[in-house]
């Protein structure tokens, strides 16, 4: 199907909106929002403010606490809200439900800060440029395109400050707003390709706490329980438990124990992650962790935490159909949008369980996620934008076929 004269006006506006968009960029990878930084709140404010000048009326929806064993290398103790900047149309086909995050990886004291882009304006490095403040500025740009050329849409944009740490804090809210929409649109940086990542495994996070009994090692070594010891043999388990061609995935990192070497060690500590394809496959193996436990007031003491918080993302027929329009604008718009899938986990596994059809790569093209070299394909801005701008047009025209 040809670009009709509205998607054609949507093009040509995205495409003035180049060197706006860069700037935008700028300015929000700029701003410090990873661990330790304190700007979490200027960039959500910077964000919302963009968008009740479209309509929306914002609401900040408390984070929600979670257990003090989970908090790790990336904790700061804080417990943000998740804005939620709703713009509600009378519309004939679908409400859409976009999600970004603003919080990074990076450590805000890291020399890696702020946005470099090369001589050419066609790539440029920094954090979070692609994951994900890239794929927030497509959106709110899409947005303020179809307002602009008065194209009506019921929407809501879901802002999360903690996707990085398990959205521990606004799962709740995410999942509660989900409810009131048809469709989720999350904008996370695509596969390496440009492509659409269509499915997800599950994942989780677990802790073993083991308590010895301490001792001197030249006078009493006997007498001592080393908890390094007992965990150490529980390692060796987790590490049999993993089988990568069947997407069951155990990693343990980090590990503490001992203060000295000539004392017995009484307490030792491990945490670790797991990635599972299904509900079923993360049951067993939320059994085999289980199992690594003891009763209480054995010696050793073994204790395990877990929470397996991000339930798998399959390819359910709804999902493949939104997925089917969006790769049918993209080739509209002479993009390819091949389809993928990744061992990674974002809020659209979690917006999928809660029973709304999502796809969750529509962000820009980037790579070195996680790391000191994050990069943006800066050409990708105005792709991504055109697409999404005439993705949602299609859905509050036409609604999710086949529904």
């Amino acid at each position: 199907m040809a670009l009709d004269a509205l998607e054609q006006r949507i093009v040509k506006e995205v495409l003035d909106r180049r060197s706006v968009l860069l700037g935008d960029l700028r300015r929000l990878v700029d701003i410090p929002t990873g661990p330790g930084g304190d700007g979490l709140d200027e960039c959500r404010g910077i964000l919302c403010a963009r968008l009740e000048a479209l309509g929306a009326a914002t609401t900040l929806a408390p984070g929600q606490p979670k257990e003090g064993w989970l908090h790790g290398r990336l904790e700061t103790g804080f417990v943000p809200p998740m804005a939620l900047c709703r713009r509600p149309a009378d519309v004939p086909g679908a409400r859409v439900l976009l999600c970004g995050h603003i919080d990074t990886v990076h450590e805000a004291s890291s020399p890696f800060r702020g946005l470099v882009s090369d001589a050419s304006l066609t790539r440029a490095m920094g954090p979070g440029c692609a994951d994900m403040k890239g794929g927030i500025v497509v959106a709110l740009h899409a947005l303020e395109v179809l307002e602009s050329l008065g194209e009506p849409c019921s929407w809501c944009f879901a802002i999360s400050s903690d996707e990085e740490t398990g959205s521990y804090h606004s799962d709740a809210a995410m999942r509660s707003e989900a409810a009131a929409y048809d469709v989720g649109l999350v904008f996370e940086p695509a596969m390496a390709d440009g492509g659409l990542v269509v499915e997800r495994p599950g994942s989780g996070q677990f802790m073993l706490e083991v308590r010895g009994r301490s001792s001197h090692v030249g006078r009493d070594f006997a007498s001592g329980v080393s908890a390094v010891t007992a965990l150490a043999a529980r390692l060796v388990t987790l590490g049999g438990m993993s089988c990568p061609a069947q997407g069951k995935i155990v990693n343990v990192g980090p590990i503490e124990g001992g203060h000295a070497t000539n004392i017995v060690p009484d307490r030792a500590l491990a945490w670790g992650n797991v990635r599972f394809p299904d509900t079923r496959a993360g049951e067993a193996l939320g059994r085999e962790i289980d199992a690594l436990g003891t009763p209480q007031g054995a010696m050793p003491e073994v204790t395990v935490r877990r929470s397996f918080h991000r339930p798998a993302k399959p390819l359910t027929p709804p999902t493949l159909r939104l997925a089917e329009q969006a790769r049918a604008a993209a080739e509209d718009l002479g993009q390819s949008l091949p389809f993928g899938r990744t061992g990674g986990v974002c809020d659209g596994n979690n917006l999928q369980a809660a029973g709304l059809p999502t796809i969750d790569t529509l962000g820009v093209r980037g790579g070195g996620l996680h790391t000191t070299d994050e990069w943006i394909d800066l050409t990708s801005l105005t792709d991504r934008c055109a697409l999404a701008a005439v993705l949602i047009s299609r859905l509050s025209r036409q609604g999710l076929k086949g529904a």
